[in-house]
């Protein structure tokens, strides 16, 4: 019987951690949700259309390319 109490217990706990993880990563997603919105406002308030360089790295200013597993 104390056994079965026991995974009980741990088994609210996991439940309850699992929903406040869930929470924050909602939380963040509406965060960054409204960076963007906000970013986006301002860039249509300016008549700017976003950044010219469209690399694959759009957070970097260098273009994106291959690194060989051998140092040159």
């Amino acid at each position: 019987m104390y056994e079965f109490e026991l995974q009980q217990l741990r088994s609210a706990d996991l439940i309850r951690q699992a929903e406040q993880d869930r929470l924050a990563r909602e939380a963040v997603r509406g965060r960054r949700a409204a960076r963007r919105e906000a970013a986006g406002r301002t860039a249509a308030r300016e008549g700017d259309a976003g950044p010219s360089d469209t690399s694959h790295t759009s957070h970097t200013r260098r273009p994106w390319r291959l690194r060989s597993a051998r140092a040159a």
